[in-house]
């Protein structure tokens, strides 16, 4: 399951990196000082993502060699990992800290609402999955 959290963790952190601020330049990770900076954070932002990535490879590689992979488990982790990530993105980095807005001068709140949506959406379907694997015996 945590091997499935870092993954999901890293992945949709590297979505919103190269999505959201590389290719459509609707924010950076820290849009309250120059675009110098905002390129610099998201480049540690991305740092993140990448290493949770790669280091949440090297946990399921030692899963599979211990023969303790579950694909179900690891794929509610994958979406627990996915929607916490992005309603902490959603709730604390844009509207708590101000780090930064999905996008700028446009209705913001539709925006916010889609964002948030999914993010429950993908932490239901992980709760849903790790629930069905949590049973004695596994």
């Amino acid at each position: 399951m945590w091997t499935g959290i870092l993954f999901g963790l890293g992945v949709v952190a590297f979505i919103d990196e190269a999505l959201f601020h590389q290719l459509l330049h609707w924010h950076h990770f820290y849009d309250k000082s120059t675009t110098n900076m905002g390129l610099v954070s998201d480049g540690l932002f991305h740092v993140f993502s990448f290493f949770a990535t790669i280091g949440s490879a090297f946990l399921l590689a030692d899963l599979h060699r211990k023969h303790g992979f579950w694909l179900k488990r690891w794929l509610g982790g994958i979406f627990l990992g996915a929607g916490v990530f992005q309603l902490y993105d959603g709730i604390i980095q844009h509207k708590l800290m101000r780090l930064h807005q999905i996008r700028y001068n446009v209705n913001i709140l539709p925006y916010d609402v889609v964002w948030n949506v999914v993010a429950a959406i993908l932490i239901v379907i992980g709760i849903i999955l790790l629930v069905q694997t949590n049973q004695k015996g596994h």
